[in-house]
């Protein structure tokens, strides 16, 4: 997942010098600085387009709300994560394909680490973001029992698949609570710690 960079504001308008937004990224950097400076549900979209030095239409053009600027290009990695699952050799357990792909699917360059805390902690911890999360997560959710299904020749409806699913889900955010815990942990080894013991039975 793409993050933002690292970057100040000037309470309330752009900082002297600072040249407009011109990509996805600036805007995250930017409406991260206000959330945490004045808490998410005091920053308006209007807010992020003065501090950016750009219009609210242009806003709009790169983000629908200011919670899908929270999300990021959340859909390009669901696409990633499907690649991933798919790209699971037909030799290798589900459970095995499964942990690996989540694994590694949550894995970021160290430079990147601080600003994905940042977002996780607002996507777990902001009631007004709650809706959208039940949304994202129910994609999120339907990538993994679709691969469920696919190995073990069955519907993703079907109970095993659709239990997969739930399950792997619940597993992730575990592992996020415990990582946002601990500024000293390690996301990928939680990860693989927790579906680790989801295997063994827990």
């Amino acid at each position: 997942m793409h993050q933002p960079g690292a970057g100040g504001l000037v309470e309330g308008r752009a900082r002297t010098g600072r040249p407009r937004a011109t990509s996805r990224a600036d805007l995250e950097r930017i409406g991260f600085e206000l959330f945490e400076r004045r808490g998410f549900d005091a920053v308006t979209v209007d807010d992020i387009a003065v501090a950016a030095g750009i219009g609210r239409r242009t806003f709009f053009r790169y983000y629908a709300s200011k919670n899908d600027l929270v999300w990021g290009d959340f859909e390009g990695h669901l696409v990633w994560l499907r690649e991933l699952l798919a790209a699971v050799p037909v030799d290798v357990a589900a459970m095995t394909g499964l942990r690996t792909a989540i694994v590694e699917f949550n894995r970021f360059d160290p430079e990147t680490v601080p600003w994905h805390r940042r977002r996780m902690e607002l996507i777990l911890h902001v009631p007004a973001l709650q809706a959208d999360s039940t949304l994202r997560y129910a994609a999120w959710r339907a990538i993994v029992t679709d691969f469920a299904a696919a190995r073990a020749g069955l519907l993703p409806t079907d109970p095993g698949p659709t239990l997969t699913g739930h399950v792997a889900l619940a597993t992730s955010v575990a592992a996020y609570e415990l990582w946002l815990r601990d500024d000293g942990s390690n996301l990928a080894d939680l990860l693989d710690d927790a579906f680790g013991r989801l295997a063994a039975g827990l």
